[in-house]
C-alpha cells in the first residue's frame, strides 16, 4: 500500500503538523509492505530526503517561512507519477481540491485531514460572519473525499454539525522515545538566570495568534516573579517581561525534549486546538499541562494529568496555575505519561490509521460516522 500526503502546512518553524508526516513517513517506510510519499512547499523542485518531495513555491509574506503552492497542474502531474493508491491532503486549500483531482485520475480513494478549525479561526480574526462561509465552503470541499479524518472528536462534532458526514476521530501521537522524562535536565533554570525555587512552565509552538500568547504573558504578570514562563517558537531570544523568557523554535526534537522535561508544566491557553500536539509531548515528558476548556484541550487534560482553566481569562489562567502547585506535580507527571503509553504512542495511532486506508481501498466504502466514538463513550 502507498500513500502520499501533500499540504501547505509544512514549513521551517511547523508545529504539529509537519511533526505528524514527518513521523508518519518514518513509520510507513519502516513496514513491510507499506509505502509513504510527502509533497510539500520549497525553495526549488526537488527529493529533500527519499520519497520527500519539495515543490518550488514563493514564500506568504509575513507568513512565518510558509510557502503558497502555486501551479498546482504540477502538483497533480507529481502525484499521479508516484501513482499512491490513496491521497490524504492536509489542508482545506486549493491543495486539497488538487488532490481530489489526482485521485480522479488514478481512480483512488482520497482522504481529508482536518488539521485546522478554518471556521472558529476566521471568525475570530476576520469577521463574525466569516465563519458561516468558511462552513459553507468546508461542507462544499469535504462532502467530495471518501473520508475525513478529524484529530480530536470536538472537530468531529463541529465536522457532523455542520453537515460533513464521513467523518472518522482519528488523534494524534508523540514519540515516547524521544519525548521521555529522561530528557530532564537541572541546569535548564541556571541557563536561564534563574533560581532553583522559581516555579517553571512552558509552552512551545508558533507564535502564532490563535496560541494566545498575550494571556499568558498576562496570567504571569498575575502570577509575579516567583513563576517564570519560557516561550520556545520565536525568530530570536528575548525577554518581553520580568518573569518570562522567549527561545527561538528548536528544530531539533530531542532539544525540544529537553526544555519541555525540565520545566514543572506546560501552559498552554490556546482556546481553538484542534488536538495540542504539544500537550500530549509534555505528558509523555512526564509533566503536568495547564490548559483552557475551548477546543481540544479539555479532552486530553483531567484531573489526573493537569488543571483547566476557562477560555480568554488570564486571571482563570493564573488560578489554575497556583491550583496546580497545590497538587503533587511528581504524581500527575507519572499519570499523563501513563496516559500517553495506553494511548498515544505513535505506532498504535497509525496502525489504526493503516487499518482505515486498507479498509477504504480494498472496499472502496467508508466507515459510518460514530456519534458514540464522537462523543467519547466507551
Amino acid at each position: 500500500m502507498h500513500v502520499a500526503d501533500i499540504t501547505l502546512f509544512f514549513a521551517p518553524h511547523s508545529g504539529g503538523v509537519k511533526r505528524y508526516l514527518l513521523a508518519k513517513h518514518r513509520h510507513f517506510n519502516a513496514q513491510v509492505g507499506l509505502r509513504h510519499s510527502l509533497i510539500v512547499p520549497g525553495r526549488r523542485d526537488a527529493e529533500i530526503e527519499p520519497a520527500i518531495f519539495e515543490m518550488k513555491s514563493p514564500r506568504i509574506p509575513f507568513g512565518g517561512g510558509y510557502r503558497i503552492p502555486w501551479r498546482v497542474d504540477r502538483w497533480r502531474s507529481q502525484l499521479n507519477r508516484l501513482s499512491p493508491d490513496v491521497i490524504e491532503a492536509g489542508d482545506p486549500y486549493h491543495l486539497a481540491w488538487t488532490a481530489l483531482r489526482s485521485a480522479a485520475d488514478l481512480r483512488i480513494p482520497a482522504v481529508a485531514f482536518a488539521h485546522s478549525d478554518m471556521s472558529r479561526v476566521l471568525a475570530s480574526h476576520v469577521a463574525r460572519s466569516a465563519g458561516p462561509i468558511a462552513d459553507a465552503y468546508l461542507r462544499k470541499l469535504y462532502a467530495r473525499f471518501d473520508l475525513v479524518m478529524a484529530p480530536s472528536r470536538s472537530i468531529a462534532r463541529r465536522l457532523h454539525d455542520i453537515g460533513v458526514e464521513r467523518v472518522v476521530v482519528q488523534p494524534l501521537g508523540v514519540d515516547g522515545d524521544t519525548f521521555t522524562p529522561t530528557r530532564r535536565d537541572p541546569n535548564l533554570r541556571a541557563e536561564l538566570g534563574l533560581a532553583d525555587d522559581v516555579r517553571l512552565l512552558i509552552f512551545a509552538g508558533r507564535m502564532a495568534p490563535e496560541k494566545q500568547i498575550p494571556l499568558l504573558i498576562d496570567a504571569f504578570a498575575l502570577l509575579g516573579d516567583r513563576y517564570h514562563l519560557l516561550l520556545v517558537g520565536a525568530e530570536t531570544r528575548s525577554q518581553p517581561a520580568r518573569n518570562v523568557t522567549v527561545l527561538p523554535y528548536e528544530q531539533d526534537s530531542a532539544g525540544l525534549a529537553r526544555l519541555i522535561a525540565s520545566a514543572d508544566a506546560l501552559a498552554h491557553a490556546g482556546a481553538h486546538e484542534t488536538f495540542g500536539l504539544i500537550a500530549i509531548e509534555a505528558m509523555a515528558c512526564g509533566i503536568p499541562v495547564v490548559g483552557v476548556r475551548s477546543g481540544a484541550l479539555g479532552e486530553l487534560i483531567d484531573d489526573v494529568v493537569g488543571v483547566l482553566a476557562d477560555g480568554n481569562d488570564a486571571g482563570s489562567f493564573a488560578r489554575a496555575v497556583e491550583k496546580l502547585y497545590s497538587r503533587n506535580l511528581r504524581k500527575m507527571g507519572l499519570s499523563a505519561r501513563a496516559k500517553v503509553d495506553k494511548a498515544y504512542t505513535w505506532k498504535s495511532i497509525f496502525d489504526r490509521q493503516i487499518e482505515r486506508y486498507r479498509h477504504l481501498i480494498g472496499r472502496g466504502d467508508v466507515p459510518i460516522y460514530d456519534e458514540t466514538e464522537v462523543a467519547g463513550a466507551q
